[in-house]
């Protein structure tokens, strides 16, 4: 078992401190919350009428945020949705993804980021896979129509009535957006937000909140995995605010901050990087509309070093390694990296609470100077991965297998690169399996084979090798144009290359020669002109 991440005597459960008839006893400070109900109601008391997030000229107070997200989780208790009940949410950073986070969470549902940057087959995958109840979005992205981009993912969608009932995700009843001129089948955030007073109360809504538990899930935020199926991540509420304090801490926030939000809300970076400190100490997020950060800030949100034009504390430049899988940072490192070692320096200084295991492929301890995976038991780690027993992903002590490889070097561990095939570029987690079938999916094509390619900007680029069928005629501008459709922006190779048969680099038993294969693909081409802005 994980271990417990703090001692809390029950009345700072999360359920005494939200029980209708002792209000008194919430927490002053938001960092005492140990349920996102707690925490919002906590940090509208104690900063009222301070600007939260900003968008341009959308401004959201600390006290907005509880009275807007109370009103829309009383909407979501009046149709049905409760402990557990899994909802999407696809904004771009800015107010509107505050209160959805906030209201789905209140009331004990599970809430979905969705990311802004899926293309139709992606945000169809992930609804499928993440058996999504219901989804609450904005009505248009960056100029990009949402509704027809579900219509895309959802052929069925065109006919449907507004109760959903589609054979490609069926457990999905209704689709909401924040907007008008709607096509008949989606829902108006009004109609989520139009029962509230159909005996759905303040009283209710606090009996539900008393009822959260902070070891129950949360968040679920997806990233790329080392299969085609997308890897759903699962957060417990006591995770996410436990490592909204630690990041704080450690990152050297203020309160009162004004910090702008590069990183985008739908990943662990944004989430713990930016929104959710600055929150906790009273601080102002600028959003702008853009949801691709810079290049340099995936960096920035891989490896936890400070951005030139962010305001992180230029005191805290160290470089960290985390994941998804542990909400963020759960080591540091100081100064510069070894140049025999260019990837990270040592990692000296981990989470309170975690435990850190360097093992070979036999699961034994390794040896002084020797590399193996490393493994993590430690109080801000997922409660797990959706639909994955929980024996693939752990071991029976309870010890996470992060796919990450390390050299002991005595008392201290050098992060060295990943376990596997997964492509690391500027910070973003590429699975090749998913590159690899939606390229096979193509008319023409009989096989691809997906590799990263080292790149001084990226850290890693995704190369491909393209198999035509014997007839076709195809061509690696026309692949990479209809690629650019169906996969978001960084998962689209920035080489590609056609190959016959037998030119690929295979075993004696016929598996793909990774590192040959990356080599010929370098060889053969040059560098596409995709460029992701």
């Amino acid at each position: 078992m994980v271990p417990d991440m703090l001692d809390t005597p029950d009345t700072a459960d999360g359920r005494d401190l939200l029980d209708p008839g002792k209000r008194e006893e919430m927490p002053e400070e938001p960092s005492a919350a140990r349920t996102v109900a707690a925490f919002v109601r906590a940090v509208a008391d104690a900063y009222g009428d301070r600007p939260a997030v900003v968008s341009g000229e959308h401004e959201l107070t600390y006290r907005d945020l509880e009275r807007r997200s109370a009103v829309l989780a009383r909407g979501l208790l009046a149709q049905g949705v409760g402990k557990g009940t899994r909802i999407g949410l696809l904004f771009a950073n800015g107010p509107d993804w505050a209160v959805t986070w906030a209201a789905i969470s209140r009331v004990g549902a599970v809430a979905v980021p969705l990311s802004t940057v899926a293309k139709p087959p992606e945000l169809a995958r992930l609804l499928r896979h993440g058996d999504l109840h219901g989804v609450i979005a904005a009505r248009t992205i960056l100029g990009r129509d949402i509704p027809a981009a579900f219509e895309e993912a959802f052929a069925e969608l065109r006919t449907s009535p507004p109760t959903l009932r589609l054979a490609a995700a069926p457990y999905l009843r209704w689709l909401a957006f924040a907007g008008a001129d709607l096509p008949p089948w989606a829902r108006t955030l009004a109609w989520l937000e139009g029962d509230v007073d159909s005996g759905v109360g303040e009283d209710l809504l606090h009996a539900a909140e008393a009822e959260v538990h902070p070891s129950e899930p949360s968040l679920m935020i997806y990233t790329s995995g080392q299969s085609a199926d997308p890897k759903g991540v699962i957060h417990s509420h006591r995770t996410v605010l436990a490592k909204t304090h630690y990041a704080r801490e450690m990152l050297g926030y203020g309160p009162g901050e004004t910090r702008s939000a590069y990183l985008p809300f739908f990943w662990v970076g944004g989430l713990v990087m930016t929104l959710f400190p600055t929150l906790e100490l009273g601080g102002t997020v600028v959003c702008g509309e853009r949801t691709t950060p810079p290049s340099s800030m995936f960096a920035a949100a891989g490896a936890g070093a400070a951005h030139a034009h962010s305001t992180y504390p230029k005191s805290k430049m160290r470089i960290g390694l985390g994941m998804t899988e542990t909400f963020g940072m759960y080591s540091w490192g100081d100064g510069p990296p070894d140049p025999a070692r260019p990837v990270c320096p040592p990692l000296v200084e981990f989470e309170p609470g975690y435990e850190v295991q360097v093992v070979d492929a036999e699961g034994r301890p390794t040896a002084d100077g020797g590399t193996g995976q490393i493994l993590l038991r430690g109080p801000t780690l997922m409660l797990g991965l959706h639909k994955v027993t929980r024996e693939t992903s752990f071991d029976a002590a309870g010890f996470y297998r992060t796919g990450d490889l390390g050299e002991v070097d005595g008392d201290v561990i050098y992060y060295v690169g990943r376990l596997g095939d997964m492509i690391k570029s500027s910070g973003a987690n590429v699975s090749p399996a998913e590159v690899e079938r939606e390229i096979a999916a193509l008319d023409g094509v009989a096989a691809a084979h997906v590799v990263g390619l080292d790149d001084p900007e990226r850290g890693q680029v995704v190369g491909a090798a393209v198999v035509p069928e014997a007839s076709a005629d195809l061509a690696p501008s026309a692949l990479l144009d209809i690629l650019k459709t169906r996969l978001s922006n960084y998962k689209v190779p920035r080489r590609l290359v056609l190959v016959r048969p037998d030119e690929l680099p295979l075993t004696p038993s016929g598996k793909i020669l990774k590192r040959e294969l990356a080599e010929l693909i370098q060889a053969r081409s040059t560098r596409s002109p995709f460029r992701v802005e």
